[in-house]
C-alpha cells in the first residue's frame, strides 16, 4: 500500500476512490503549514495539489526520495518545478482541459456583465435612489469584439461560447501558425498581440506565466488598450500589471475588468483596488465549479493510481 498526501480541496468522492486502495491524508489546509507540509511530503508515494502548493525547493527536495507522482487539479504548471520533478524521476500529471468549461463561462459573463455595468446598483437602489440614466449607456455584447491572448483548448472554448453570443472573436498566440486550423474552424480571426490590443472591446488572457508572458500588460500595453475596453485575467496574476489596471480605471481609459488571479495569493490587502469603478475581483475560482471540480478531481485520482500500481 502506497501512501498519497492531498494538499488542497479535491472532490471527497475521489478521495475516496484513492483511499480505497492506499493510505491517504487528505487536507486541505496542509499547504498553508510549510513545516508539516514538508515532513508529510517525504512520507509520500503521492503528492496531489492545486496552484497553492510550491513543489520546488524544499519541497521538491523533501519528495525526492520516496514520491513517484504530482498530480495537479488543475491545468497550469507554474507552482511545480516540471524539470526539477522530471531530473528526480515525478511524474507530473496535469488534469489538461478538466476546468475549460468553467473558465470560459466565467470570461463571457463577467465581460457581459461589465460591458452592461449595470449590476452593481442594488445598494443605489435599495437605499431610495434612481440612476437610470447613469446606468442607460451600458453596451450589448453581440457586435463587440472579442481578443484572446492565447488560443489553446480553453480559448477556443471561449471563442466558441463569444461567438453564440454574436461577439466577433479574433485571436494570438505566439505558438500558433496563422494557418493553424482552429481559426478558421471557430471562426476566429489571427491577428498580432498589438492590432489585438488595439482593437479588442474585450480583452481575455489565455496564457501560463513564464519569463516572455511576465507583465506582458504593463501600464504601456493597457494604456494602448480601446478606450473603455474591458479586461479579464484568469490566467495568472504576474501576467498583468496590477497598479497599472486600478489607475487605468479610475482614470476611465479602462472600462472594466475582471481579475480571478494575482502576483500574490492570497491577495493581501489592495488599497489600490479600492473605489475602482467596474470592477470584479475574484479569489482565483474561474476554473472552480462543483461540475469543474468533479472533472479535475477523478481522472487525477484514477492516473495517479493508475502511476502506483
Amino acid at each position: 500500500m502506497s501512501r498519497v498526501v492531498v494538499t488542497e480541496f479535491m472532490d471527497e468522492r475521489a478521495v475516496a476512490r484513492l483511499a480505497a486502495v492506499h493510505e491517504v491524508l487528505y487536507d486541505p489546509a496542509l499547504v498553508d503549514d510549510t513545516l508539516r507540509l514538508a515532513a508529510e511530503a517525504a512520507r509520500c508515494d503521492a503528492l496531489v495539489v492545486r496552484n497553492r502548493t510550491q513543489v520546488c525547493g524544499v519541497l521538491l527536495e523533501a519528495l525526492a526520495p520516496r514520491c513517484r507522482v504530482v498530480g495537479r487539479l488543475g491545468v497550469g504548471l507554474d507552482n511545480i518545478d516540471v524539470p526539477g520533478c522530471e531530473a528526480r524521476g515525478l511524474r507530473v500529471i496535469p488534469a489538461t482541459g478538466a476546468n475549460a468549461l468553467s473558465v470560459a463561462e466565467y470570461v463571457v459573463a463577467t465581460a457581459m456583465l461589465l460591458l452592461r455595468g449595470v449590476y452593481q446598483s442594488t445598494a443605489a437602489l435599495s437605499a431610495g435612489r434612481w440612476p437610470r440614466a447613469a446606468l442607460s449607456s451600458g453596451r450589448e455584447t453581440a457586435g463587440e469584439t472579442l481578443g484572446l491572448v492565447g488560443f489553446g483548448p480553453t480559448g477556443q472554448l471561449t471563442a466558441t461560447l463569444a461567438r453564440a453570443l454574436g461577439m466577433q472573436v479574433v485571436a494570438h498566440d505566439a505558438m500558433l501558425a496563422a494557418s493553424d486550423p482552429a481559426f478558421a474552424r471557430l471562426g476566429v480571426r489571427p491577428v498580432g498581440l498589438d492590432e489585438l490590443v488595439a482593437t479588442a472591446d474585450v480583452v481575455s488572457l489565455h496564457v501560463p506565466l513564464v519569463e516572455a508572458t511576465r507583465g506582458l500588460f504593463d501600464a504601456r500595453r493597457i494604456a494602448a488598450m480601446k478606450r473603455g475596453a474591458v479586461l479579464v485575467n484568469t490566467s495568472r496574476g504576474g501576467i498583468v500589471d496590477e497598479q497599472a489596471v486600478a489607475a487605468a480605471l479610475k482614470s476611465g481609459t479602462l472600462g472594466g475588468a475582471a481579475l480571478d488571479v494575482f502576483d500574490a495569493e492570497p491577495l493581501p490587502v489592495a488599497p489600490h483596488f479600492a473605489d475602482c469603478p467596474n470592477l470584479i475581483l475574484t479569489p482565483h475560482v474561474a476554473g472552480v465549479t462543483a461540475e469543474a471540480n468533479e472533472r479535475v478531481s477523478f481522472p487525477i485520482a484514477d492516473r495517479v493510481l493508475e502511476a502506483l500500481s
